[in-house]
């Protein structure tokens, strides 16, 4: 098992996202990644990818508010510069972001993605092997190329390519063109089971691949020392799963458990900004389903037994940098080959 780990993207003080980059290292986490949300994702990569000898990549970097172009040839760097490390998580994001946020197109989001990723191939491929670039899809084209723009081969070949999926047909596209897939930390085990394995083995089946794909799942988690009080813990749990549910993209993993009628309260109430009173739509049967609660002492056990058997790589956000003598034997745990 793969345990991964959150790149802290704190700008305001000199040299604490390669901190970071340590501090996870030393506690014994396999890879970092850093998030899209108030900072750019690839810069603090950038920046971590000298400070120690670990993974990194994005988890994620929205693919719909960039071209592929300008993808690759980022990655291309961030692939050079760490060494082969590197990871380009991609992701949709939702409609309204994409139109209203970033003012770009939004359509077909797994058939535009799935171009986007092959795109992506096709020009790394165009610089690695130096052939002509000659992509033309439904959604990008990319004819045009000269030796001032083409960085040539990289030694360490192309980055791998991780999709964000939560719904069946962009996780069937992520077991068509990608090298890992990043599920949702809204989800559960039944879920990934029943919906977003068998969707992902359709999707190599579709695409003739025997290769294995990596199974990425970052954990909504109740946690703290053994023995703690999670009370608080739980509390935030519980909103944060609140926040999701109003969602409409999340919809589907609540409809698998017959708790659709929580969507739509929940996104009722978001529309009235009544975002304190939706953690009450949670009940603990809910935040046990789509979360984990436990403390560090059975922490592991609780993990490998619900996710043991159905993901390579778990994402355990966890304050390692405040207490790591209780997280570096969690994350020891979880890496034991035979389990």
């Amino acid at each position: 098992m793969k345990v991964d780990g959150g790149l802290q993207l704190d700008f305001d003080r000199h040299g604490s996202v390669a901190d970071s980059a340590r501090a996870a290292a030393a506690v014994g986490y396999d890879r970092l990644f850093a998030a899209e949300t108030s900072h750019d994702p690839f810069l603090a990569l950038a920046l971590a990818a000298g400070a120690a000898d670990i993974e990194l990549g994005t988890n994620i970097a929205v693919a719909f508010a960039r071209n592929p172009m300008t993808v690759a040839m980022t990655a291309n760097d961030l692939q050079q510069l760490t060494g082969g490390r590197f990871i380009l998580g991609l992701g949709s994001q939702i409609k309204a972001h994409i139109t209203r946020r970033f003012s770009m197109p939004w359509s077909h989001p797994a058939a535009r993605m799935r171009e986007f990723i092959l795109a992506l191939q096709a020009i790394w491929e165009s610089w690695n092997q130096r052939t002509r670039l000659e992509f033309e899809g439904e959604f990008y084209r990319h004819t045009l190329s000269a030796p001032l723009f083409d960085p040539g081969p990289n030694r360490f070949g192309p980055p791998r390519v991780f999709l964000a999926a939560v719904g069946p047909m962009m996780t069937e596209t992520a077991g068509e063109v990608a090298d890992g897939v990043i599920c949702h930390s809204f989800t559960s085990a039944s879920y990934l089971s029943e919906v977003t394995l068998p969707a992902l083995h359709k999707g190599k089946a579709t695409a003739g691949r025997t290769d294995d794909i990596e199974v990425c799942l970052p954990v909504f988690l109740a946690t703290g020392p053994a023995g703690a009080d999670l009370t608080p813990e739980i509390d935030k749990l519980k909103k944060q799963l609140a926040f999701y549910a109003s969602t409409p993209a999340y919809r589907g993993v609540l409809e698998h458990h017959g708790w659709e009628e929580v969507h739509t309260e929940a996104h009722r109430m978001s529309r009235a900004h009544r975002w304190d009173d939706m953690a009450a739509l949670i009940d603990d049967g809910m935040a046990n389903t789509l979360g984990v609660v436990a403390d560090a002492a059975t922490l592991a056990e609780e993990l490998l037994t619900r996710f043991g058997g159905l993901v390579t790589g778990l994402r355990l956000n966890v304050p390692y940098q405040d207490a790591p003598e209780v997280w570096a034997p969690v994350i020891a745990q979880l890496q034991e080959p035979t389990r």
